[in-house]
């Protein structure tokens, strides 16, 4: 028994190993089905993330455009805006300028109103003088007292009268 003892340790050693072999064969197979499902997975990964890294460049770029566009409407409203002040200040002066002709024109009709009537109570006075002076002469009044005075202008504007159309007339 003794020659055969050792030769079953033998087998069964080899039998050990045949099966550790076997379960290391097992597990390879399985580590290796397992790489090839994770590398399988890593590629639709960095595929995805390539995709996202494609898309993420061209929002870049679109975001980009916009603030380009933004700075360059943000340039335009104040531009716009400096414009509108300016044109704004041109209207204010041109008003105040017209607002300033027009007391300028008051005053001088004002002045003009004074003049005509200091101008009327020396005509008067003068016609008085006359007057009296051909009383004091016993002279005929050359006016014979049918003196009439101008009617004062007033500086209301004037109607116009519709006046009616004959036949062949051109109505402007």
């Amino acid at each position: 028994m003794a020659p055969s003892v050792p030769r079953t340790r033998a087998v069964d050693a080899i039998c050990m190993k045949q099966i550790g072999l076997d379960n290391q064969d097992r597990t390879i197979r399985r580590l290796r089905s397992q790489l090839a499902t994770e590398r399988q997975r890593l590629a639709a990964t960095k595929k995805e993330l390539e995709e996202t890294r494609v898309a993420l460049e061209a929002s870049h770029k679109v975001i980009a455009g916009l603030t380009e566009i933004g700075l360059s409407m943000s340039k335009i409203i104040e531009r716009m805006k400096a414009k509108k002040q300016q044109v704004r200040a041109n209207h204010v002066e041109c008003h105040q300028n017209f607002q300033a002709r027009i007391h300028e024109a008051e005053d001088s009709m004002q002045a003009q109103h004074l003049l005509i009537e200091a101008l009327v109570d020396e005509k008067d006075n003068l016609l008085q003088t006359i007057h009296g002076l051909q009383e004091a002469n016993n002279a005929p009044a050359p006016f014979d007292g049918d003196w009439e005075e101008e009617p004062e202008e007033e500086p209301e504007e004037e109607e116009i009268e519709d006046i009616p159309l004959g036949e062949g007339e051109i109505d402007d």
